[in-house]
């Protein structure tokens, strides 16, 4: 199992990093990023204490942290000024905010994040198949939400990915103990969206070749 698309104290969760990592730990999981919520405000408060909690802990865990940041809400003519500060400042995986329906996100969100050459475009909404190429051109990953409201567009963004050829990540967008994704979960958020097992397993190996390529 891995997960990219998480949240600790630092923004609107719940846990620590050290109890954040050991929940799903005894999970199973590989990999979790850690992706809190930010903007131009505090992105440099953020990002230096994911990237120790990863130096800290990673040493004690079978799951490998990793560092990362969600930037949130922010205007359009930022985001990807701040996708280079999230990656000179250590994140490894950068997380754009899309416009998903149950949020007022700006217009052109999606666009924006992806042109930024983010990561995971996250809880894209209904995602333009223009704009699903884009990801598809760019490496990167469209997700499939396992939270409640993001999740409603999930057969949109898996129709969209599939005609424009765009990688996929099936994320939790985790900000408590009780919302990781067990693995039977994390298979019923990619067949729910009308995709095959086959499917779902090339979900997991893009998930897997991104975490291999941010932490060559």
């Amino acid at each position: 199992m891995i997960d990219l698309h998480t949240h600790s104290l630092f923004s609107d969760g719940e846990l620590v990093p050290a109890e954040h990592l050991r929940r799903v730990e005894i999970l199973g999981y590989s990999a979790i990023a850690i992706t809190d919520h930010a903007d131009s405000s505090n992105l440099d408060f953020i990002i230096p204490r994911i990237v120790q909690a990863a130096a800290d802990l990673n040493k004690y865990s079978k799951t490998q942290l990793l560092p990362g940041i969600e930037l949130t809400h922010v205007p359009l003519e930022q985001i990807a000024e701040l996708t280079r500060r999230a990656r000179q400042l250590g994140a490894k995986i950068v997380v754009g905010h899309g416009e998903t329906p149950v949020e007022p996100v700006r217009p052109g969100t999606n666009r924006a994040t992806l042109e930024a050459g983010v990561d995971i475009l996250a809880h894209p909404g209904f995602i333009t198949l223009e704009e699903a190429k884009l990801a598809a051109d760019k490496g990167i990953l469209l997700e499939l939400s396992g939270r409640r409201g993001h999740s409603l567009t999930n057969g949109h963004v898996a129709k969209m990915a599939l005609a424009a050829g765009a990688g996929l990540a099936v994320n939790a967008d985790a900000h408590g103990p009780g919302d990781f994704l067990t693995a039977k979960m994390a298979e019923m958020v990619a067949l729910g969206a009308g995709l095959s097992l086959e499917e779902y397993a090339k979900i997991r190996k893009a998930m897997a070749a991104l975490v291999a390529k941010v932490t060559a």
